[in-house]
């Protein structure tokens, strides 16, 4: 396996990705219509093909071009985008699915990918483009890797859990990193004991490789850190990252809703507790980076972005108020 085609491949899982596989050897081709900054546009080791991944005949275009022994598919969001890309790519010696763990239809604790039920998807939903519709549109994409294997095809799936390292365009993480970085107390709902495994794009990126390369046909692999810190774990983890200390005020639900908020007004909040069994992954020869090296990359990076993650949660002047009337 010489040469692998990622759809997508600029902003996050899919730049990480395209890195993964040329500092493995790979002969690597980004396919996008170009409407993002290409990161590797001076890096003559990157072929790019323009083309929408939604038209069939870019898609043909592109494996007339590239002729790729795999292709890693980082923006297939309908079910009908994985359909058409494994029918077109159907020679190809590997196919595989950036699915999500979102795709799980139970709350189950861990998820395991051969028991834990995928969440149906209506007919209407398959083709809505929001955010709740969106579980049930990766899994019925996952229904599309496993029929194509059926048919023939080394088509796989990976589902990654909430992912958060560099390049974050989502700055779902960066409101954490931001809040521990220049202040010293900052409101943690449900007294931190959230629990919503994460995992770090590097690790995403090696799971799509080890999987291309070792994975079998018609399998999906959950990817999610080994170790799930709680949000209060996460926040003393990147207080030591930040090498600052930091005060996490516990809010409950009942002590939120005197500020008009719900926990889930605050990032990377999730009830109830939502973890990945990566054990099938591990089998593969995959393992997660330790914390330290994570967070101290994911930092640095933040501290270089122009990103701050301050919308994506309370605003630190409300924040500030009911840290003080909490105390009180």
């Amino acid at each position: 396996m010489d040469t692998v085609l990622v759809i997508g491949g600029t902003r996050f899982i899919g730049r990480h990705t395209v890195e993964v596989f040329r500092d493995q050897g790979y002969d690597v081709t980004i396919f996008n219509r170009g409407t993002h900054s290409n990161p590797f546009a001076d890096d003559p080791t990157i072929e790019h093909v323009a083309g929408n991944r939604r038209d069939r005949e870019d898609l043909r275009a592109a494996r007339e071009a590239v002729d790729p022994d795999a292709v890693v598919d980082c923006v297939a969001y309908f079910p009908e985008d994985v359909r058409e890309a494994t029918d077109v790519f159907s020679d190809a010696g590997a196919y595989v699915y950036v699915s999500s763990g979102a795709a799980y239809g139970a709350e189950r604790v861990p998820k395991r990918e051969n028991d834990t039920v995928l969440a149906d998807c209506t007919p209407e939903q398959a083709t809505t483009d929001s955010a709740a519709t969106y579980g049930p549109r990766k899994a019925e994409g996952d229904r599309e890797v496993f029929a194509a294997a059926d048919r023939g095809v080394r088509a796989m799936s990976v589902r990654p859990t909430v992912v958060y390292g560099p390049h974050d365009y989502t700055e779902r993480f960066d409101y954490w990193i931001d809040r521990v970085d220049h202040h010293d107390a900052v409101v943690v709902p449900s007294d931190g004991l959230s629990l919503w495994q994460m995992a770090y794009v590097e690790d995403v990126a090696s799971a799509l490789r080890i999987v291309a390369e070792n994975g079998e046909a018609g399998a999906a692999y959950n990817v999610g850190d080994e170790h799930a810190p709680t949000l209060g774990g996460w926040i003393e983890l990147l207080a030591d990252a930040c090498d600052t200390s930091v005060e996490a005020v516990g809010a409950s639900e009942r002590e939120l809703a005197r500020f008009d908020l719900e926990p889930d007004s605050f990032p990377i909040y999730r009830s109830p507790p939502h973890l990945l069994s990566v054990e099938k992954l591990r089998s593969l020869g995959w393992s997660s980076t330790s914390h330290d090296e994570a967070l101290a990359a994911t930092v640095t990076e933040h501290r270089a972005s122009e990103r701050t993650g301050r919308e994506a949660g309370p605003d630190r002047a409300y924040e500030q108020r009911m840290i003080r009337e909490l105390g009180e």
